[in-house]
């Protein structure tokens, strides 16, 4: 079942159950995907949906941060509540571990050797790990090993 089906069939549930944070957390996924939709023309195949959710998954945990930046918790609750509804819809998240192995074998093969090979390094892994890993995460950890592989070199 596609991911747009599994949303259509989610909401029309949530409805019925009443329950408001997921009937209008879906109805907001469904308007940015009608807008990508718009934006590119012709329907989003699951690849390209996983792209608008993973889009609005960093959105939701910036506004997250702003939100407890400025002391309203109870503004960060929502959108925590929203976040987790969204995920429901992505693929399985990667854990730390698992990026940073993916990330020195993409440095490995790429043949990296310090913090200016970053591009390459995230060129090969971000194909691998879109929609299933924070960017920003991805970018820290390849930052972290590049960092690394350029001190054993002076070494």
């Amino acid at each position: 079942m596609s991911i747009k089906q599994r949303l259509d069939d989610d909401l029309k549930a949530a409805m019925k159950a009443g329950e408001t944070i997921t009937r209008d957390t879906i109805r907001l996924i469904r308007a940015a995907i009608l807008n990508r939709e718009k934006e590119k023309g012709g329907a989003p195949d699951d690849r390209k949906v996983v792209d608008v959710l993973s889009r609005m998954s960093r959105q939701y945990r910036e506004s997250i941060e702003t939100y407890r930046g400025a002391g309203r918790n109870d503004l960060a609750a929502k959108e925590q509540a929203e976040l987790d509804v969204l995920t429901r819809y992505l693929p399985r998240q990667l854990t730390r571990e698992e990026v940073t192995e993916l990330a020195e074998r993409a440095a490995a093969e790429v043949g990296a050797s310090g913090p200016g090979d970053r591009g390459k390094v995230m060129g090969k892994l971000m194909p691998q790990v879109r929609g299933q890993a924070d960017g920003t995460m991805v970018n820290e950890i390849v930052g972290e090993i590049l960092q690394a592989l350029a001190e054993r070199g002076e070494a």
